[in-house]
């Protein structure tokens, strides 16, 4: 496998005086799979109060190695572009421009590499939260990815499309509640639907992550001799949800069970020493886990 890190320019050209300097750029990975290519694409990034990482005192030593010490985070958000010669697949597709303005970027990214919405053949949800979900659609409620077969797992899909998720879910995540239905609902014919173990696309299997959200999917891809595995948000920072993988966090739906399956991710990750996409974690997102005493740690492939 060959990984590559490049640095994509965003927003053009700021002038000075003298010289004319790049006024915005993002950290992006490529993974050679064989006859298949991988790359992260940033979708910019989100600002959470910090309580979404958690509110454990005992978590403060942690953050405080590494220089999270104020109120706020701000998680970049990678989506995974996936190219085999036949299908180009998208997992997820970033927030659009309904969610928060330092996020909604993924077109930019896209254009750096010269795919346009058109030749996107598979969307893949991981999960249907907002930053994940919600640039599915265009200014007029159309899908963007028009040429593209929608997938999501069956459980997640049924959660979100119950109207009796938005009387359920807890007041600071009732507007995911209410964007998913909506969009949901316009995408409910184009969208195929699968299960835990499921061969989704040649290669491409889907491996059930529950937690985060009551159907969270991850995606196991091989080609070749080559494997990789995408996290989606099961493991969402490189801080706390190694370090302390049993922590509760605050970002999850359901905390313990989303620390119970985090515990046993980082463990079949860090044996089976596959290389790891994840949606929050930083230099583009691509890296490994590796054991560190009782615990894990992420190595970024820079």
């Amino acid at each position: 496998m060959t990984f590559t890190r490049r640095t994509i320019l965003r927003g053009g050209l700021a002038m000075g005086a003298m010289t004319a300097l790049p006024r915005l750029s993002f950290a992006a990975q490529t993974l050679e799979m064989g006859s298949a290519r991988l790359d992260t694409l940033s979708d910019g990034n989100l600002v959470l109060p910090i309580g979404f990482v958690t509110d454990n005192p005992e978590a403060k030593p942690i953050l405080e190695k590494y220089g999270i010490t104020g109120d706020s985070v701000e998680p970049p958000c990678n989506v995974t572009l996936y190219r085999d010669g036949t299908n180009t697949v998208l997992f997820d597709v970033g927030s659009g421009n309904d969610f928060m303005p330092s996020a909604g970027k993924l077109m930019e990214a896209m254009d750096a590499l010269e795919v346009a919405p058109d030749d996107v053949t598979h969307v893949v949800f991981t999960h249907g939260h907002p930053d994940h979900l919600w640039g599915v659609l265009d200014d007029f409620d159309e899908p963007f990815f028009a040429n593209a077969q929608h997938m999501m797992g069956k459980d997640e899909f049924e959660y979100w499309l119950n109207p009796e998720t938005l009387d359920t879910i807890d007041d600071g995540r009732k507007t995911f509640a209410a964007g998913a239905l909506r969009r949901l609902e316009i995408l409910e014919d184009q969208i195929d639907t699968f299960g835990d173990g499921a061969e989704i696309l040649p290669g491409i299997m889907a491996q059930m992550t529950p937690g985060h959200t009551p159907g969270h999917m991850s995606f196991h891809i091989k080609n070749g001799n080559t494997q990789a595995f995408i996290i989606g948000d099961a493991i969402v920072n490189h801080y706390l949800a190694f370090a302390a993988p049993g922590m509760e966090a605050g970002s999850d739906q359901n905390p313990e069970l989303g620390a119970k399956t985090r515990v046993a991710l980082l463990d079949q990750l860090a044996t089976d020493k596959l290389p790891i996409i994840g949606y929050h974690l930083p230099e583009g997102g691509l890296g490994r886990v590796e054991r560190d005493g009782d615990a894990y740690r992420y190595v970024p492939e820079v």
